[in-house]
């Protein structure tokens, strides 16, 4: 499949393309989900114009994320490689027990892999409320068996989602819906990391802010902040993989920072932002010279009030504080 490398597309064309050659260079591909064939091809349109060259493997499924996840997980078994969208990644609780129980404990149970993708939307803009804005890898970061992927890149959308179809395990692909139409990017000279592996996409020596999905672009907006008006010089990782977490990548960091600042649109109770500073806290803190903080969103449901939403999430001047606090203890 010929992909316009050298035009910026956007973060929901490269999900759309990443689909489209997995379609085309494996049979055992197929899309299964609500409305993702045409012509509506999907809530967000990341499976637009599929069904037409792809009748018989882009298939529409009832509503009920329940059904939907049980015949991946059966197809997967059976030697295909299901691709499922979930309309919004909120619902994804209905499906908890098909993939914790059954996806994730397929290979101990069974003896064999089960190579599914579940495309989960999350995160949200203001007005989406507690049912379409949540960021629900929580969730589904605690079972064995699963892995969890969240790009916070136009790159990373495409590779990693190529990636995962690819891989023998059930992978929870993260998306943030507000990427889809804000990060535009060539894929021309973009480098593919390995599934697994967190990435430093801005150096620094004075504190370490870790994030994935889209606050990995608030993280950076703060350190340019942070440079521009206090001389810090903020080191920025993308985890992009939530589960294996690749905490090497982030001791190596705090080699030389000593600080670390986890920001996450996450709830901050059990999540991975908890599980990054607990691995730190048991296995590096030799490394630290401030204790590690975490930076969540409050701890209440999604609010629907677009200024509630703002003080919900944390922002670019909320990072800077807590990197400020930090940096001065």
């Amino acid at each position: 499949m010929n992909i316009p490398m050298s035009e910026p597309i956007t973060y929901l064309e490269a999900i759309r393309h990443a689909q489209t050659d997995c379609l085309h260079t494996d049979e055992r591909v197929f899309i299964y989900g609500e409305d993702v064939e045409d012509p509506l091809g999907g809530a967000f349109k990341a499976t637009k114009g599929l069904s037409t060259r792809y009748p018989e493997r882009v298939l529409n499924a009832p509503i009920s994320e329940d059904a939907i996840a049980g015949m991946a997980v059966g197809a997967a078994l059976d030697g295909m490689r299901p691709i499922i969208e979930f309309q919004f990644a909120d619902f994804a609780i209905l499906a908890f027990n098909q993939l914790a129980n059954h996806a994730g404990a397929g290979a101990w149970r069974h003896g064999q892999p089960c190579p599914l993708v579940a495309r989960l939307p999350v995160g949200g803009t203001p007005g989406g409320g507690p049912f379409h804005s949540q960021m629900v890898e929580n969730w589904l970061t605690t079972p064995p068996g699963l892995i969890s992927v969240a790009p916070a890149t136009v790159s990373d959308a495409y590779h990693m989602l190529k990636q995962a179809v690819r891989c023998d395990d059930p992978v929870m692909f993260y998306e943030h819906k507000a990427l889809y139409f804000h990060q535009r990017a060539s894929l021309s000279n973009a480098p593919e990391y390995p599934l697994g592996r967190a990435v430093v996409r801005r150096q620094g020596q004075d504190i370490s802010l870790v994030s994935y999905s889209a606050m990995v672009w608030d993280a950076l907006s703060a350190a340019e902040q942070l440079a521009r008006d206090y001389q810090i010089e903020a080191e920025v990782i993308d985890l992009r993989c939530l589960k294996p977490l690749d905490m090497n990548t982030l001791y190596d960091s705090l080699e030389h920072t000593g600080r670390l600042l986890v920001c996450t649109e996450a709830w901050p109770y059990a999540g991975v932002s908890a599980e990054v500073i607990a691995q730190v806290s048991s296995q590096a803190f030799h490394l630290l010279d401030a204790p590690p903080r975490r930076l969540n969103a409050k701890d209440v449901p999604v609010p629907f009030h677009p200024h509630l939403w703002n003080a919900y999430r944390p922002n670019t001047a909320d990072i800077v504080q807590a990197a400020l606090d930090l940096v001065r203890f």
